[in-house]
């Protein structure tokens, strides 16, 4: 392999070969992201959906418990048996209307606890056949031990804990119908009275959470905040002998979760419910995947095609390109030489005459680039002065002045931020970057014709040169006036600029070298921040 076309081809095809899987294995990773987080959204926005409209009409037949109740307990003036079967009429009218108006309802009941009353039981209303609530005999409650909480649930729950309660799923004894059932108990005077309570049809529940479904095999399912199953799908909950556990992440903070159910990989999200159930949603993974995974094989088909395409057109257009390459090549050997004065006389409208004219733009953006970098190297980030770099080089330039047996005129200025320390210790380093900024500020104002650097955390310097050089006394004066002038303009410590300040001008007699001129301004600096603080003391 020794020709340039048979070069260029083989490696633009490594180079195409290693981008297009770059950008396959990305696009396939991006890919099966956004289907992830997609499904995991729809797992969501479904499970959303459900926990409100469920949490909507349990609240309705809370509300209508409730409201029977707050009835039932102003309603009740004594508890003779005359007076409470006059008041067991008015609620059982009462609570008929509400009955009616809220869906789902089965039964509704309104029990007197027998040590109220022996003859006054109270009511059942049952309805069976979604036409008409009618009354049923009611459940002889002497039959059970009321203490104890496993039997007659719906009665002996709400007594035993004096609260509202809503009570999984069970089976009643007399209709043999699956219930779930809001009871409520009734006090008169501080004393127990009796409960009362809506059973409402199991089915109505299931039918809300058998429309929550995704891809082909995705379902929702119900279960206690202890993992018991309230409801599930496909399994029948109310007769199981023991029932299978919810897997524990569904247990846990977290809303999304993975866990294997048998064999299979699965993802849930779930949400509790008001009344202290969690509404669950699971889809197997595999079906989660099968979408982004379609779309990964279309798009390895895809730059199969395209890497087929452009080896053809490589292999056709690379004999037309050889001779301008070698421009380039002897171009490209003068950039890295570092000379970018390049000159390249090929303008064909082909593709190496783009590629020349995009290379001698490249060329002069990259040496603009440079002078750039080579600026941004010597610049203080918090300023944007020059920094402590820039100072040493433009030092550099007057010692080699002097070196070369010339004179150069020039004067320094050192300035030092009093009380910077302070600053940053009781109002923050934030603050001290203001007080640093704005003595930034006052330095370039005054000396607008010097380079300002900033040669350490609170010190400055200025180089001057020329007109501000002749006027460096000046300068220097107006700087004080600038500064003085801040400190009573402005209320905040930070904002205020207080800075010992010293110049020294070069003096061959005095000075050997340019930084012996630096040492004199520094040391001027300090006696200047002696002098300050000595004053303010005084």
């Amino acid at each position: 392999m020794h020709s340039i076309k048979t070069k260029i081809t083989a490696v633009t095809l490594c180079v195409i070969v290693i981008a297009m899987a770059a950008a396959a294995g990305l696009g396939s990773a991006a890919i099966r992201n956004i289907g992830t987080r997609s499904a995991e959204q729809t797992l969501l926005l479904l499970c959303e959906t459900g926990e409100k409209n469920l949490d909507h009409y349990f609240e309705s037949v809370a509300q209508s418990v409730e409201m029977v109740a707050a009835y039932t307990e102003s309603d009740l003036s004594g508890l003779d048996d005359e007076s409470l079967q006059a008041h067991l009429n008015r609620v059982s009218g009462f609570f008929r209307k509400l009955s009616y108006r809220t869906y789902g309802v089965l039964t509704y009941y309104y029990r007197i606890d027998p040590t109220v009353s022996e003859n006054v039981k109270g009511f059942w209303y049952v309805n069976m056949d979604g036409e008409e609530f009618l009354p049923h005999e009611v459940t002889d409650i002497t039959l059970y031990d009321t203490a104890d909480t496993s039997n007659l649930v719906w009665y002996t729950v709400p007594k035993a804990t004096g609260k509202a309660v809503w009570l999984p799923p069970y089976i009643t004894d007399n209709l043999n119908a699956r219930v779930i059932s809001y009871n409520v108990p009734i006090y008169f005077r501080g004393r127990f009275v009796g409960v009362i309570g809506i059973e409402i049809d199991y089915s109505t529940m299931a039918e809300e959470i058998n429309h929550i479904t995704l891809y082909e095999s995705g379902y929702a399912f119900l279960n206690d905040a202890e993992g018991k199953l309230i409801y599930h799908p496909r399994m029948d909950v109310t007769t199981m002998a023991v029932q299978p556990t919810v897997p524990a992440g569904l247990l846990s903070g977290e809303k999304f979760i993975r866990y294997t159910y048998e064999g299979v990989e699965k993802q849930a999200v779930w949400l509790p419910l008001k009344n202290g159930m969690h509404l669950n949603v699971t889809v197997p993974v595999r079906e989660i995947n099968a979408e982004w995974q379609r779309w990964s094989r279309i798009i390895d088909l895809t730059f199969t095609v395209l890497l087929v395409a452009f080896a053809a057109v490589i292999m056709t257009f690379t004999g037309r390109i050889t001779k301008p390459l070698r421009e380039l090549t002897a171009a490209a050997e003068q950039i890295d030489r570092g000379s970018y004065d390049i000159d390249l006389d090929y303008d064909g409208r082909d593709e190496v005459g783009i590629l020349t004219r995009t290379f001698k733009t490249v060329t002069a953006h990259l040496k603009t680039y440079i002078s750039d970098l080579n600026d941004l190297a010597y610049a203080d980030a918090l300023t944007s002065l020059r920094n402590k770099g820039a100072f040493d080089i433009y030092i550099r330039d007057m010692q080699d002045l002097i070196e070369a047996g010339e004179t150069p005129a020039f004067a320094v200025c050192i300035f030092d931020c009093n009380n910077l320390k302070q600053i940053n210790d009781r109002s923050g380093h934030d603050k001290g970057d203001v007080y640093l900024k704005e003595t930034a500020a006052i330095i370039c104002e005054v000396f607008d014709h010097s380079p300002v650097f900033r040669i350490g955390g609170d010190e400055f310097a200025a180089l001057l040169t020329d007109h501000d050089y002749e006027r460096r006394e000046e300068l220097l004066s107006l700087f004080d006036e600038k500064c003085a002038q801040k400190r009573l303009e402005e209320a905040e410590v930070w904002e205020q600029v207080d800075v010992a300040r010293g110049m020294a001008a070069y003096d061959p007699q005095e000075d050997e070298t340019a930084n012996d001129a630096v040492r004199r301004a520094d040391k001027s600096m300090y006696e200047n921040k002696w002098t300050t603080k000595h004053r303010a003391t005084a």
